[in-house]
This record gives C-alpha cells, structure tokens and sequence, in this order.
C-alpha cells in the first residue's frame, strides 16, 4: 500500500508511539490499541503470555493486574524486553520483567491492593511475536479487598471505560467457557461502547475444562449468541501446568492437539487457538489503523497548529544568551505596556466575552456604581425639615424673624456638600482595585520570570498608590472649592421666587422625558426570588423598567403580560443572600405598607452577579427608585413626634427646603463630571505614561538584568515539553506521511442479532449437551444433516413437543464456507436451508431408508434452544 507496506503499519504506530512517550501524551493520542477486557478468572493473563511465549506477568489471587499494561509486541531477531520508565534497560530475563511490573505497580498504588489508571508501557521484541498493540485492563472485580475502596466496582468499570470508549480501540472481550455467557461483564461493557459490534472480538478459554458431554460449538460457530466479529477458541494452560512451568510452546503444541481431537471443534480446528488470534489481531488491528489514520492525522495537524503560536515565544529567547535576555526584556516590558492600555481603552482584539475587565469596570464605576453611592447619601426629608427649622431659629436669636435668612440655606447647603466627600473617595478606591487587578492580570504574561513579573507588579503598583493620595487630594480639594463660594446666580438654581411657589411634593416628582413618549430605562431577565413553593415557586421573568413603572413578561418577545407594577411610593432594600443560593438579591417594598405584588409585601429580585444587581439599582435611581435609608433610633424620638412649627416659620422651611434641593443637585451634576475626569488624568492616564516611559528604567535600577531574566523552574520544564511536542508532532506527521490510506479496507462483517446482550440479567442456553450416539466414530465422515424433499423424516405428533429444522455446520476439510472471505475473522454467513445430498456408495435413484429406525442410532439432532423461541 503506497511507500508502506501494510506489514509495517503497526511498528509505524509504534514510533508514533515513541514520539509521544517521551513526553507523557502517548495516553492522549489515542492510537489504534486492543484492549483487552474480562473478569478475574477469565483467562486474560494467560492469553497475553502466549502471544509472547514466555511467563512475565505477576500471578496470585484476587486482583493482580492493578494499573493498566500497554504491551507493544515487536517482531524482532533477537528476544528482550524494555519498559518506558526505563527505557535504557533491556531485560532478558522475563522473571525479572514480572518484578518490575510489581514494583512499578506498587509504587504508585501501594503494596495493598490499590489501583491507578496511569498506564505501564512494556515493550517486547521477539522472533515469536506477530506485531501487536494491546492494553491489559484490570479484572473485574465486585468485593473490594486491602486498601480498596468500597467502590472498587465502579472505579475499575469507569477505568476500563475509558479506555475501550475510544474509538481507535478494538475490544478483545474474553470470557471462560464455563460461565454463562449471556452474563459476561466483558461483553455487556463493549455492548455499551460498541453497540453496532464493529469493534468487539469474542475470546472463549477455558474450552477443555467444560463439563464432560457438553462444549461451546455452537457459539464459536457463532450461531448461538452471536457476535458481528464472532468469537475465537484457546485452550491455556492450568494452574498445575503454571506451577509445574510448563513450557508454553509445550502449551501451544497441547492446544493444537485439544482442537484437532475435539470431535466437536476439529472440523474448525485451522479457526481455532492462539496462533490464529494472533494472526486475526494482527490483521484486525492492522486494518483498524488503515481506517483511523485520516482522523489522527487530522487531529495532529490541527494540535501542531495550536502549539505553532505558543512555540514561537519560546523561540524568541535562549536562557544562556545576554543579547536575547536584553531584547527579551525590551520585548516584554513593551508588551506589557501594549496590553495594559488595551485593557484600559479597549480593543477589537482579544475580547473577553465572559466577564468585564479592565476600562469597562472602571466605566461602570464612574457611571453606575459612583452615581448610586450619591444617591444613598441622599438627606432624610424629616431630618432634613428639622435641620432647617433650628438653623432659622438658631440664625434670629431671640429675635422673631420676619424673613427667610440666607445663612441658613448656606449652612444646610454647606453640610450636605461635606457628605459628598465619602462617596467620591470611596470611587477612587474602587478604581484603584481594579487598576491593581488590571496590572496583575496583565503580568501573567512574564509568569516565565518570576523575578520580573514580581517587580513589575511592585513598582507599577507602587507608582498607582503615590498617585491615589495626589488624586484623593485632588478632589477633597474640589468639594472644598464648592464649599468656599455659594453661586446662587448659576443659571440651573431655581432662586427665591421659584423656590416659594414650588410645590412641596416637587422633589418627589420623577424624571419623565420630554417627549410624550414613555422611555424603556432597562430590559432583562430577572427572578423573582420569594414565590412560595405552593405557588409555583421561584421563577424567571422578562423585565422592563420605565419612568412609570415596572412589567414582567412571560419571555423576552414581550407578548404575555404577567404583571404591572407603577413606580409610586417604591424603594430598594439589600437582601442578604440565601445560604444554599448562588443568587444576588435585592428587594423592592412600597414605602405606605402596601401589598407590592399579589399578597407579597415586597418582591425578592435575584441576579446572577453582585454586578448585575447593582446595574440594576442603577437602573431604578435612573427611574426616581431610591435605596432604603437606614433608620436609626434618635433619642430625641419623643422631641420628634411632637415637634411642630408655626405657619410663617413652616413657610420659610419650604422655602430653604426647596433651595437646597436645587443647589445640592447642581453640585451633584457637578462631581458627577468631575470625578471621571479627575480620576482619568491623575491616575489612570499617568500610571499609562508611567509604563510606557520610566518602568524601564525602574526595572534596571532595582536589580540585575540576569536576575530579572532568570527563568523559574517549572517554566523551563514547560518550555522544553512544549518544544519536545512540537517536534514530537511534526515527527508524528511525517511518519504518517510515508503511509498511504488509499486502498480499500475490509468489509466490515455483516450486523448479527445480538440483542441477548440487552437483556439484563437474562441467561445464555446451557452448553449443548452432545448424546454419545451424535459421536461418529473416528474416521467416518459425518452425514450431512439437512431436511430431504418430501415429507419430514420425523413425524410431529399433535400438541407435541415442536422441533426446529436442524442447523446444517460447516462441511469438514479445508474447503469451508470462510475460504471465499478475505477477512479470516468476518462472521460466518448464515447458510440456507438446501436439499441433502445422498452420502457416497448409494446409487442415484436408490430411495434412502428412514433415518429413525430403530435398529440403528439417528444422525439427525434436535435443534439447540433458541433465544428467539
């Protein structure tokens, strides 16, 4: 086939092999192997030890195959063994083979009993092996013993699972022929994976310790629980010929002997035994490679392009060279510069579409977060009024004032500009955080020099915190600069006259747009988190909010209208998060005591970020919905509720009231565009400038060039993985290169009934049980069975048991129904029924006397039970 011959594909897979060894990623190639699967006591070990001809695997009782053994049989010359973690030593002696796959096995799991799915690679070279890939699987097992966990069951199931569920794997299912087989675990776990049966091969040992009288030739035959790839027969060695070590070219020669003996295997003695399953996986696996190659060229053609990227990094700096190490260093520290702006002002490249970072958290501080922190500083009207009142009477003394004094709405206007102070410092803090978080996530790029990225992470976060107090100092200084002149001539202040004629409920009056048209603030999904149980329970609904209300519908199409909820009297209150949920809550409750939604006294609104539930708030300010103010006790509570004002006295409160209202928004307008700016260009701009200009120079200043370009260890490791994978793979590709997969594969066997391996817990028909009068004696060829034309031979009493027509089996000699199949191990096909032949020394015409005479034994069988019966 092509530059290589089909004789050389499995060694080829080999090299594949090799090349990923090295690096650990030979488990994740997924190669074409045969797995192979089966119970304790099915024979499995025994079968590997005659494909090499020699003992070297541990023996004992309970489980003995703990971690699973990929065993690469190579033709060879010569006879020796060699295993991956210690590739430079060859073994000859096979007893010593068997001791290093216990102590590899016990290294990692431990002297008693424990299991591990990291693999053993051995690898035989040998003059009596065909080239073969296999994986022996642990034995299934049900009851844990030493250090098992109780578990066991379920561990070895998902280990071997993970192994045949790949489909470059062909499964060698292997079970005794003395245990029912329709319960086979190796066959009901490749039925799992495999359930076209394209990929299973059936192993039946154990065929010479079956119950004198009885045998397994109708399932070998594949007639009684077929499989679509059939089954295979050995006969290995007994525990007596093991503990004698009996010689297992003695053993082959012994199963040779069984089959061509066998009045009931002797006819497909030359389709039986470990020679012939050798040469069937072989040619199976040969041909399973043939068929996968495209999709693993495919799949390394597609990983080498993904390495490419990272490799080139790599190719850019060599750890002993002064000149790469400088223009690394430039390289590096550019590049972080790059990714700190891009981070900050955006870019079209590299967008992370999972969470905000960077320049859109610092937007929705400045634009969300700040403008919610003014408002909870917002003054309570009842405080507010009293405020008032004692600065007017404080102001005129003993006197009775006729006027509204101005010194009391500066004194009001005053305080409330003082409180700003909180909020626009805390915003700086905000920024700084995400700043700092920007930087870091910006270093993990020169997490290869750890010396470097921790400088650089110290001295950028360094230069950010000296400009936090200049930009602190900045804006104190801006509060302090409204404080110091009062502009009641500002084009926005409402002035005295207006000030008196505004209705006292004005500042409760919401923004509503200009236009008569009503303005959709924000559109969502939200849940309503406190719908009880009996009513349907928490749910999620389509939200929109207005100037005017609340609505949720069904979806987002916005055509079922669940409810409608109109914004008057509405306030936001924190709710603390459930201890089981993963949700953010706020609640919304109407400031009268008044139902909200149904019989809900407040609704529970839950989102899935502390993010979005303050986008949220945000939202609601926008459409006049204040948070809650918390109320603390006053110990003038009792002064409170009897306080009370003179009419004269409550008109100039009004008045003041009313002012302030005016100024103190003004002021907020103010900040609100303030602090973004002042924030930008005293800190973030700078730190920008910082970066680009001077941390080059701090870098050098605070140590060594070697120092900084010193690479950790673990990085290095990385580094020469990822170059010893990148060659590996393009290794791999040239070697698949030099194979051509054009000619035609095999056909796959035809599709079988095998739907007794979906019964669960069903059984398999008992062996057949052969009467000695069936037994030809030796040298006599059978009479062919079959119906004749005519009537039956054996008549049908009514209400009788019913008999089948006989099966007809293969015809002795080496003419046999496989000769026409170019797969040695394609299904047999099913022959149809055909009139009988009359046997040799009878004359043609000469009418044939009934078979069921009573004077001489019949050869005519009943039928076998059938599954479909």
């Amino acid at each position: 086939m092509g530059n290589r011959g089909m004789e050389e594909l499995i060694p080829l897979v080999n090299k594949l092999q090799d090349a990923f060894s090295s690096i650990g990623q030979s488990c994740h190639l997924d190669l074409p192997q045969i797995a192979v699967v089966g119970g304790q006591s099915a024979g499995k070990s025994s079968v590997l030890e005659n494909f090499v001809g020699r003992d070297f695997l541990p023996r004992g009782s309970g489980i003995v195959t703990r971690r699973p053994l990929i065993l690469q049989l190579i033709f060879s010359k010569t006879e020796y063994a060699e295993f991956l973690h210690c590739k430079s030593k060859k073994f000859t002696d096979f007893d010593e083979v068997r001791q290093e796959i216990e102590a590899e096995t016990d290294r990692v799991t431990g002297t008693n009993k424990g299991i591990s799915p990291v693999p053993i690679n051995l690898r035989v070279y040998s003059p009596h092996v065909l080239n073969l890939t296999l994986i022996d699987l642990p034995g299934i097992t049900k009851v844990p013993v030493g250090d098992q966990p109780q578990d066991i069951e379920y561990q070895i199931k998902e280990m071997i699972l993970q192994f045949i569920s790949r489909e470059s794997s062909l499964i060698l299912a292997v079970t005794p022929a003395n245990m029912d087989l329709a319960n086979s675990d190796a066959l009901k776990m490749a039925k799992e994976v495999d359930p076209q049966g394209l990929r299973t091969i059936g192993v039946i040992t154990k065929l010479d310790l079956m119950d004198e009288g009885t045998d397994a030739r109708d399932v070998l035959e594949n007639k009684l629980l077929p499989l679509r790839r059939g089954y295979i027969g050995v006969v290995n060695r007994s525990q007596k010929d093991i503990d004698g070590k009996k010689d297992i070219r003695a053993a082959l020669a012994a199963e040779r002997k069984f089959f061509l003996s066998h009045p009931a295997y002797r006819h497909m003695a030359d389709r039986m035994g470990t020679p012939h399953l050798q040469k069937v996986l072989n040619q199976q696996l040969t041909n399973h490679i043939r068929e996968t190659l495209p999709a693993l060229r495919s799949k390394l053609q597609s990983q080498l392009l993904s390495l490419e990227k990272e490799v080139e990094e790599y190719k850019n700096f060599r750890p002993d060279d002064p000149t790469r190490k400088t223009k690394a260093l430039l390289q590096m520290v550019q590049q972080f510069g790059v990714d700190f702006e891009k981070r900050i002002e955006g870019s079209g490249d590299q967008v992370d579409t999972l969470e905000l970072s960077g320049g859109a958290r610092i937007n929705r501080i400045f634009h969300e977060r700040f403008p919610f922190e003014l408002v909870k500083m917002e003054f309570d009207e009842k405080d507010l009024r009293r405020e008032i009142s004692y600065a007017i009477k404080n102001i005129h003394g003993v006197r009775t004032g006729l006027f509204t004094p101005d010194l009391a709405f500066e004194a009001i206007v005053k305080k409330q500009v003082v409180k700003l102070k909180e909020p626009c410092l805390k915003c700086v803090d905000l920024v700084i955080q995400e700043l700092i978080n920007t930087v870091r996530q910006c270093t993990c790029k020169l997490g290869s020099y750890p010396r470097l990225r921790e400088e650089t992470e110290r001295i950028v976060t360094t230069h950010i915190r000296e400009r936090e107090g200049k930009t602190k100092d900045q804006i104190l200084l801006l509060i302090d600069i409204e404080l110091s002149y009062i502009n009641t001539n500002h084009e926005d202040f409402i002035g005295f006259a207006n000030a008196q004629q505004r209705n006292t409920q004005a500042n409760k009056k919401r923004a509503i747009p200009n236009q008569g048209e009503i303005l959709v603030i924000r559109r969502g999904w939200l849940t309503i988190n406190n719908i009880s149980i009996m009513k349907g329970g928490s749910k999620e609904y389509w939200f929109v909010l207005t100037a005017e209300s609340l609505s949720w519908y069904k979806d987002e199409e916005e055509k079922e209208k669940k409810y409608m909820l109109p914004l008057d009297n509405l306030k936001i209150r924190d709710v603390e998060k459930g201890f089981m949920s993963n949700k953010h809550v706020f609640a919304i409750f109407n400031t009268e005591q008044r139902n909200v939604y149904k019989d809900l006294r407040q609704i529970e609104l839950a989102c899935d970020s502390q993010e979005d539930v303050d986008s949220w708030k945000a939202s609601f300010l926008r459409a006049g919905v204040y948070p809650e103010k918390d109320q603390t006790e006053n110990e003038d509570g009792a002064q409170e509720n009897t306080f009370s004002m003179d009419p004269q006295l409550e008109r100039q409160v009004e008045t003041i009231r009313n002012l302030v209202d005016s100024y103190v928004g003004i002021i907020n307008k103010s900040i609100r565009d303030l602090m973004p700016k002042t924030i930008m260009h005293l800190m973030i701009n700078n730190t920008k400038d910082f970066i680009h200009s001077e941390l080059l120079a701090y870098l050098y200043s605070s140590a060594d060039q070697s120092s900084l370009m010193e690479e950790s260890a673990d990085q290095a490791q990385r580094r020469d993985e990822m170059l010893r994978m990148y060659h590996a793979l393009k290794e791999a590709l040239s070697i698949i290169g030099d194979i051509s997969t054009s000619t035609v594969s095999t056909p796959v066997p035809p599709p079988v009934d095998d739907t007794w391996l979906q019964a669960s817990g069903g059984h398999s028909p008992p062996p057949q049980r052969r009467p000695h009068s069936a037994i030809l004696p030796p040298g006599r060829p059978p009479a062919v069975r079959g119906p004749t034309p005519g009537p039956p031979l054996i008549p049908i009493p009514a209400g009788g048991p019913s008999f089948a027509a006989p099966p007809i089996p293969s015809r002795p000699g080496p003419q046999n129904i496989f000769a026409a199949n170019n797969d040695p191990f394609a299904a047999p096909p099913q022959i149809p029924s055909r009139p009988a032949r009359i046997p040799p020394g009878i004359p043609p015409g000469v009418p044939r006397r009934p078979p069921a005479a009573p004077n001489r034994p019949t050869i005519i069988r009943p039928a076998e039970p059938s599954l479909l019966d």
